[in-house]
């Protein structure tokens, strides 16, 4: 029994890496390289919430944003009129994320459970939903805080405007349900306001 998992274990950080792989090459193609430490250090953080999270966790937080390396335009249209976190914006973003990486899966031969639990957790990695889906969120939220805040300070506040993006900031960080991420996140998400105002 320690034998097969042990080589369960190999294998599945074989998988995360062959994900991990195409998360990177698929941002640095889309010509967005910009968010791949935000998509590591999701992980790392996911990591710090949960000493133990699984490989599917694992997958489901460096491509939890996969969408964005394959916008279509009715996403990005909708970014320029509404709110980052209006509905529009974020299903279409979480249900084609959990499509394009469950596709990835299935051409590796991954194994169906795997497949369907990150499919899951992508699908709802903005607003959580189960204890999984909400560690992937705040995960999430804390590598935005911690990655973003000086891209969208530099460059999205002149697009966008202050009222857009203080809107993003404050719904980073209010939307986090573990206290000990909502703790690790404090300063940075006081400091952006700061540096927003």
């Amino acid at each position: 029994m320690r034998f097969r998992q042990k080589q369960l274990n190999i294998m599945d950080n074989k998988l995360y890496k062959k994900a991990e792989q195409f998360v990177i090459d698929s941002f640095n193609k889309a010509n967005k390289p910009q968010g791949i430490k935000h998509f590591l250090r999701t992980v790392y953080w996911l990591k710090e919430l949960d000493p133990q999270a699984d490989e599917a966790m694992q997958i489901a937080a460096v491509a939890h944003d996969i969408e964005r390396a394959f916008r279509q335009n009715d996403v990005m249209e909708n970014i320029e009129k509404l709110s980052y976190t209006a509905t529009e914006i974020l299903r279409p973003h979480e249900e084609r994320g959990a499509e394009v990486i469950a596709e990835f899966l299935k051409k590796q031969n991954a194994d169906d459970q795997i497949i369907a639990k990150v499919k899951m957790l992508v699908s709802r990695h903005e607003e959580g939903g189960n204890d999984e889906q909400n560690l992937i969120k705040d995960a999430d939220s804390l590598s935005f805080l911690e990655n973003q805040i000086d891209h969208f300070l530099t460059v999205l506040v002149k697009q966008d405007g202050k009222e857009k993006i203080r809107g993003k900031f404050d719904w980073m960080f209010n939307r986090i349900t573990s206290e000990k991420a909502k703790q690790i996140a404090r300063p940075w998400y006081e400091n952006a306001i700061k540096k927003l105002d």
